[in-house]
């Protein structure tokens, strides 16, 4: 198996490590479906460098860890997410197993994506990726639920950075703030033998900060309200429970923080949530107050709901304050 490559040592360390799988993503120009398309649009997107490319987006050094195969889909997704400012000198290039790609199909009432991913150079990453040394001492490690769908070895990488907490900042240095965004996604889970949920669960306990959807809490746990789900995931010291178009609750230290969502014509919700935690993690490495976070939060949100594309520039939401 290859290794990643070691960043340059006169490289600063990165504020943010944001580690899972990226793929080559085909999208048709316009709202038709893809059956009825004649050409397609090659872009890149995944849910952790996703937020990486917003953090990048609002002035903050951000690094992307995964494997991608030795294919031109791999070569654009590490060409792509550099150009767009994010570090990936430690990414591990494979040329066993190929890079993910995901198709977008048109709805009407939503946009479907179409994964052919399984078996992918991402889905071969394990325990050995944690801890990286090229990518020591950043404030913050996040991470997300998808990579622990994708196969046990990815499993147990994320079990090493959430439950056992891999010193990224080296053996003296200081332990980052582990990030986790629950981002449950079913088809994925339905080829596994682990069940969603005890593991998602866990996996959240177990940070320091979760972003979570309440509808996906519903769905996972049966639990609906924001303050039940903070209940269920306690002792996590800080979590963050999205409710879509109604607004964000944070709880921390036994304070609760609402703040509404902004009102926005949505294009496509494609990527709002990674958008969201680029934001309210920007507005932690920022030392803003968490009214502030949960407010910048919803601008990269809506920002990226205005926008088809998986990487929407989110320096557009700083303008809007």
């Amino acid at each position: 198996m290859p290794h990643p490559t070691a960043v340059s040592p006169e490289h600063p360390p990165a504020d943010v490590v944001c580690i899972g799988e990226t793929m080559a993503v085909l999208s048709p120009p316009d709202d038709r479906p893809l059956a009825d398309q004649s050409a397609l649009r090659l872009s890149v997107g995944g849910a952790e460098s996703n937020v990486a490319c917003g953090l990048a987006a609002l002035g903050h050094r951000a690094a992307w860890l995964s494997r991608v195969g030795d294919d031109a889909f791999g070569r654009r997704i590490r060409s792509e997410l550099a150009a767009r400012g994010v570090e990936v000198g430690a990414v591990a290039v494979d040329s066993a197993h190929p890079t993910g790609v995901y198709f977008k199909d048109p709805g009407p009432d939503a946009t479907r994506p179409l994964y052919y991913r399984g078996g992918s150079a991402a889905a071969h990453m394990g325990p050995e990726l944690a801890g990286a040394p090229g990518l020591r001492g950043p404030r913050i490690v996040h991470v997300s639920g998808i990579t622990a769908a994708l196969s046990g070895s990815c499993a147990r990488l994320l079990e090493e950075i959430v439950v056992h907490r891999t010193p990224w900042g080296g053996p003296a240095g200081p332990r980052p703030l582990v990030s986790f965004d629950v981002n449950h996604r079913p088809a994925l889970w339905s080829g596994r033998n682990a069940d969603a949920a005890p593991v998602l669960r866990d996996l959240a306990r177990a940070a320091d900060l979760v972003f979570v959807g309440r509808d996906e809490a519903e769905a996972l746990w049966g639990t609906a309200h924001p303050d039940d789900i903070a209940s269920l995931l306690a002792p996590a010291p800080r979590i963050v429970v999205k409710d879509a178009e109604h607004g964000a609750t944070s709880y921390a230290a036994g304070e609760v923080t609402f703040a509404a969502a902004l009102t926005v014509e949505v294009v496509e919700p494609v990527g709002a949530g990674d958008a969201f935690a680029a934001g309210y993690l920007s507005g932690v490495l920022s030392d803003l107050d968490e009214p502030s976070r949960l407010r910048l939060g919803h601008r990269t949100a809506a920002t990226a709901l205005r926008s088809r594309d998986d990487i929407p520039d989110l320096s557009q939401a700083l303008a809007r304050r």
